[in-house]
């Protein structure tokens, strides 16, 4: 099954997307994790033949539009945006499926629009990095200085593909293979060779982030069924605070799966065959 590739308007940004599944399957809306882009879902779509897939660019990555000069990326901008999608696509109701930071956006949606949300399917992910209240002067002191750093900062140019597939598959569970195809979608050529295409602002640190008492609020605000997919070589996370967020969920299950923090793109065959239960059985 090949993808189709779709430009979506919303009122201040334009977003790229691919697109699997026919129009009157399933909706199913897709968000990546950090610095990806939609080819994280290239060999699990295929694999997901009931949905209508549609897996973002979301903003700043891949081939979708940057914010404006000057603006910040919140964590907490992404879930008003997330519902822009949806209208722009026609969905009145839907299903999200996150992986690592989409699962952390995908998380805080049913809060907003309860009435719209199928189901969440979490990969690798529960809600956002979260921070303690008496810490945030200095998490916004040191997000400040990641920004002026930023601002004489000059993006790396590669020699060519291989150099920058070799570079975006170093120190991560991600194989060779799987990394061509997120670096394919996210870099553009330049005259001394290629570039990453994401937004250099996405690596400063966020000038404000919720607590984890916000966390829970919003976790406990879900009304749908939700399903969180671990790893078990996946992303290290405070096992003790992963357990309290699952609990605040209403409706949940966890499974594990063997596998790195990137499963559903490295070896799709694990992942595919939860979430089709998870929709049979919701």
């Amino acid at each position: 099954m090949s993808p189709r590739e779709r430009l979506l308007e919303l009122p201040h940004l334009r977003l790229a997307a691919r697109e699997w599944g026919p129009d009157d399957g399933l909706p199913a809306l897709a968000l990546h994790g950090w610095l990806d882009n939609a080819a994280s879902f290239d060999r699990l779509a295929p694999l997901l033949p009931e949905l209508h897939l549609v897996a973002l660019d979301l903003p700043g990555h891949g081939q979708s539009q940057r914010r404006p000069s000057g603006v910040v990326h919140h964590f907490i901008d992404w879930v008003p945006e997330i519902v822009a999608v949806a209208d722009e696509l026609g969905w009145d109701r839907f299903t999200i499926i996150g992986h690592s930071m989409g699962a952390g956006i995908a998380s805080l949606v049913p809060a907003i629009v309860p009435e719209r949300i199928d189901r969440l399917i979490l990969l690798e992910g529960l809600g956002p990095i979260s921070a303690p209240a008496e810490d945030t002067p200095q998490h916004l002191v040191s997000a400040l200085a990641d920004e002026a750093r930023l601002a004489t900062a000059s993006p790396r140019v590669f020699p060519d593909l291989d150099h920058a597939v070799t570079a975006r598959a170093r120190d991560t569970d991600v194989d060779l293979e799987s990394a061509r195809l997120l670096v394919s979608r996210g870099t553009e050529a330049v005259a001394e060779g290629v570039r990453f295409t994401y937004d250099p602002r996405l690596r400063t640190r966020s000038r404000l982030r919720l607590t984890e008492e916000h966390v829970h609020a919003f976790l406990a605000a879900i009304p749908c069924p939700v399903i969180v997919v671990r790893a078990r070589q996946g992303w290290p996370v405070p096992e003790e605070m992963m357990a309290a967020r699952v609990a605040a969920i209403p409706r949940h299950e966890v499974v594990e799966v063997d596998g790195g923090h990137h499963v559903h793109l490295t070896n799709p065959e694990r992942v595919a065959p939860i979430i089709r239960e998870f929709f049979r059985s919701t």
